[in-house]
């Protein structure tokens, strides 16, 4: 069990600077991209286009947890009132961690597997989500559910480290 935990801490760790690797291969390529075929536009036009590009992190975070956490992330979602414990602010997490993000805890509690501090399940266990999902979009091609799943959680949990007050 312990040796799982590990393997389950460690995986985030990496998986957690792959996405972190990709994520600045991508905002380079972008600010590039978009500053090759500005065609004269003024700075504030550019950086409003690059604005918009994809952000993988904040599209999960909306998607997955804001109706809950709310698109701030301090426990002001659409549903609170639904549920049964109100779901916590998660902005001062880093602060409450003597100003370091907390990683590996967010990764168990996002993924759902161990921990226990997850409380009474009313927040979905993703891991498990997203290994379903994984297997039903690549149903006939291999792949490797892990690295799908640390994928998936890491790009909201790299996007609640950006949400952190200071």
């Amino acid at each position: 069990m312990e040796a799982n935990v590990k393997q389950v801490k460690r995986s985030c760790v990496v998986g957690a600077v792959l996405v972190i690797q990709a994520l600045a291969l991508l905002t380079a390529a972008g600010g590039a991209w978009a500053r090759s075929g500005s065609g004269g536009q003024s700075g504030a036009a550019q950086r409003a286009q690059e604005r918009r590009g994809v952000d993988p992190g904040k599209r999960e975070f909306e998607s997955n947890c804001a109706a809950c956490h709310g698109k701030s992330g301090q426990g002001d979602g659409s549903v609170v009132e639904l549920l049964k414990r109100s779901p916590p602010d998660l902005t001062p997490l880093s602060r409450k961690n003597g100003g370091v993000f907390p990683l590996d805890r967010v990764c168990q509690t996002t993924e759902g597997g161990t921990v226990t501090a997850h409380g009474s399940r009313e927040m979905p266990i993703w891991g498990r989500d997203y290994r379903i999902q994984g297997a039903e979009h690549d149903m006939d091609v291999p792949y490797d559910p892990e690295a799908y799943v640390r994928t998936r959680l890491l790009w909201p949990v790299e996007y609640l480290s950006r949400l952190q007050v200071r």
